[in-house]
């Protein structure tokens, strides 16, 4: 029963014994038809760690491993999205920590590669912000986590509801000012720390008669802690909802986003001992503007019916200039020319839009209600890539040429898609939720990959791969007892032929004609819940196959070639768990005080299996796959104060599939260690509407690295930042 019936339950009662008793039938009558169940999701908790309800809007999360992080309730440094934190608590998670500005994020899971989240579907509001989520999954663009209210997280059957990568989904929820329920309200967070970092974030938002606004404007600008990692980052938000009835909303919003960072480059092993902070690249710039615009619609149909149309674009350019080299080639002026040596200039736009239309309903089968949710969707993107320039010899960012880019080439994507799940209720306890998802794929590229030696344009060869599959995948949650929940999946993946393996150079490479999408499938087994106020887990298994992963290998003959092609498979199984703990909510009665305790920890076996044309790889590691990583951490608060130490372990990892262990003298290849790291948070909420937060990041300074790169922002190994401080005062009018 709804909150709303029970309530009016109660207020016949006590008319009942106010006037006496109705008529026979008239309590039954007024009760028959129950009112829809409203779920708010994340607000009004004092966890930053929850798991998803079985629905929420017109999204099925039962039998899902999920997370719900809550980032007002992150005891952490939300400020440059600092992932290690405000992920702490999802286990098994790998991320990458390359950039002080916390502008890239790279995380992944259960094996798989970090590279700016590509192999998660990333969204945000519940819709694409990737580059191209087919062909270009990576995501440059990530919204600052102060303006994000929450952040949901699914894993294995995620593909059936939203389609590639093999990760699952990570969604960010912005603030849209639905909660605030004045005409005007105004919120403001001031940050300083080390490294000159300035962070400024405003926010206005409010509600008169049918229409709620949210808009904010955030900056933040650092030297970061290594020499030559200048950044700055601009980001304007603008949400309207206008309720045309209590049943049908429209909310039109936009982010516009524009970063800039100078790009330090890599180190080789030695000279990270020497001073990890040192740079050899001072003129390496990365720029990077991104407009994400959206029309919503949602729709109460009935008492059992809910609708949501998303109509929604991705307008981004992604620029960058640098001197490329490796690392042990200088940067240095030319003798001959008393300056700098030419950089080199690439462009990217993308013009991606998409639309999504999604229904979920409740029926009955007997006396167990059921649900269903269906959808379909519609998307095309366009990525223009202008490669390989001839740049300036300056040293700020300039994106000037001379002559025109030798690379000029124009990749195409289109999908349509459509998706089915049921929750079947067998009993108050059991659920089975099937599931199924048709995809329609097209990739195409076209247009000039280079010039031969005699100045002859190299055409690229004239690629399109046009095809549909179906995906198939099944859930069940048992219900141990009320607040514990025994859950399992099956469903099959996809990774997308991405654009790089239709740029195939046609005098040393060949594309093979029967090149398939990645395929394969996730397993989960857990058990997971709550007992009381003082104790919550989830404990679970998982089995990852990836097939047809997409490599290249040299054929011999006269003459010899590469191939782009399927190479073999890789598998991946493991454990992850996380349990928090509140012993003064256990055994003591002091309310005013909080103990928290959690510990996370994923265990990882990743290996590339089965029948590898690549043999040099069979049987070897996947890498960037730590084996082990373990988080944990302590919250202890007296009343408005709050203070919280986390541990985070990763441990070794290959940075190549080859699993090279000596480093290469560039640092391009080599073991990566492993490492661990502390942080300290401290919060004081003086009041409802203000608060004072500061921290040090990697207390005790620990000296790491988490990727090698063979190109930007490297190439080399990349350094992690060192100890850092911040204070911030946060207040709302």
């Amino acid at each position: 029963m709804s909150k709303r019936a029970l309530v009016l339950c109660l207020m016949i009662l006590v008319l009942n014994v106010a006037t006496g008793q109705p008529k026979k039938g008239k309590i039954d009558t007024l009760l028959i038809k129950s009112l829809p169940d409203v779920t708010v999701v994340g607000r009004n908790s004092k966890s930053d760690y929850q798991q998803m309800p079985e629905i929420v809007g017109t999204n099925i999360y039962a039998g899902k491993k999920n997370t719900l992080i809550v980032l007002d309730n992150v005891q952490g440094n939300v400020v440059t999205n600092n992932m290690r934190q405000v992920l702490a608590k999802v286990p098994g998670i790998h991320i990458w920590e390359s950039d002080p500005s916390g502008i890239q994020i790279g995380i992944a899971a259960r094996g798989l590669s970090p590279n700016r989240s590509w192999e998660f579907n990333v969204r945000q509001n519940g819709y694409d912000i990737a580059a191209d989520p087919f062909g270009y999954p990576e995501a440059y663009y990530n919204p600052q986590l102060q303006a994000v209210q929450r952040i949901e997280i699914v894993r294995g059957q995620g593909s059936l509801q939203y389609g590639p990568q093999f990760g699952g989904l990570v969604n960010y929820i912005l603030r849209n000012g639905s909660e605030i329920n004045k005409p005007f309200e105004f919120e403001t967070q001031q940050t300083v720390g080390s490294n000159g970092l300035f962070n400024s974030y405003n926010a206005i938002g409010g509600k008169k008669g049918k229409v709620h606004y949210y808009t904010f404007f955030d900056h933040r600008n650092g030297d970061g802690w290594r020499e030559n990692s200048r950044y700055f980052t601009n980001a304007g938000y603008g949400t309207v909802t206008y309720n045309f009835t209590t049943k049908f909303s429209l909310t039109a919003e936009v982010m516009r986003s524009h970063i800039r960072s100078q790009q330090p480059g890599g180190l080789t092993d030695v000279q990270i001992m020497q001073d990890a902070q040192q740079s050899f690249r001072g003129r390496n710039w990365f720029d990077i503007t991104w407009t994400t615009p959206a029309l919503i619609a949602n729709f109460q149909i009935n008492e059992n019916t809910r609708w949501n149309t998303k109509l929604f674009g991705t307008i981004g350019d992604r620029n960058s200039v640098g001197f490329l080299q490796s690392i042990t080639t200088k940067d240095s002026i030319n003798p001959a020319t008393l300056s700098y040596n030419n950089r080199v200039v690439n462009l990217d736009q993308y013009r991606n839009y998409g639309l999504e239309s999604r229904i979920i309903t409740d029926y009955r089968l007997g006396k167990m209600k059921n649900t269903l949710s269906a959808g379909i969707r519609l998307y095309t993107g366009t990525t223009t890539r202008q490669a390989d320039g001839k740049g300036t010899t300056g040293t700020g960012y300039d994106v000037t040429i001379t002559g025109n880019y030798p690379r000029d080439i124009i990749f195409k994507s289109r999908n349509t898609a459509a998706f089915a799940e049921n929750i079947f209720r067998i009993s108050d306890k059991f659920l089975i939720i099937p599931g199924i998802r048709y995809e329609w794929l097209e990739g195409s590229s076209s247009g000039r990959n280079g010039y031969t030696s005699g100045g002859t344009e190299i055409i690229l060869q004239n690629i399109t791969r046009d095809r549909s599959f179906i995906l198939a995948g099944v859930g069940t949650e048992y219900h141990v007892t009320r607040y514990t929940e025994v859950y399992a999946n099956f469903s099959q993946a996809y990774r997308p032929i991405q654009f790089a393996n239709l740029q195939a150079p046609p005098t040393t490479d060949v594309v093979d004609a029967d090149l398939k999408d990645a395929m394969g499938y996730n397993i989960d087994l857990g058990y997971r819940g709550k007992v009381k106020d003082f104790l919550q887990f989830d404990i679970s298994g998982f089995y990852l196959q990836y097939d047809n992963r997409v490599g290249t290998i040299t054929v011999s003959g006269t003459p010899s070639y590469r191939l782009i092609t399927n190479v073999g498979s890789s598998t991946s199984k493991g454990f992850e768990g996380y349990v928090e703990f509140n012993p003064f909510r256990a055994f003591g009665k002091n309310k005013d005080a909080d103990l928290i305790i959690f510990g996370s920890y994923g265990y990882t076996d990743a290996k590339y299996s089965g029948n590898h044309k690549d043999a040099s790889t069979k049987g070897k590691k996947v890498e960037n796959a730590p084996t082990n990583i373990f988080r944990s951490g302590i919250t202890g608060g007296y009343k408005g104060f709050l203070l919280t130490v986390q541990i985070s372990n990763v441990g070794e990892t290959f940075s190549d599939a080859n699993n090279t262990v000596t480093p290469s003298a560039n640092g391009n290849n080599g073991l990566i260690p492993s490492y661990t790291v502390t942080d300290l948070t401290a919060t004081y909420k003086f009041s409802k509407g203000l608060n004072l937060k500061a921290g040090a990041n990697n207390l005790f300074n620990e000296r790491y690295f988490t990727r090698r790169a063979g190109g930007y922002p490297g190439p080399g190994a990349l350094p992690a930042d060192g100890r850092t401080f911040f204070i911030s005062v946060g207040a709302k009018f």
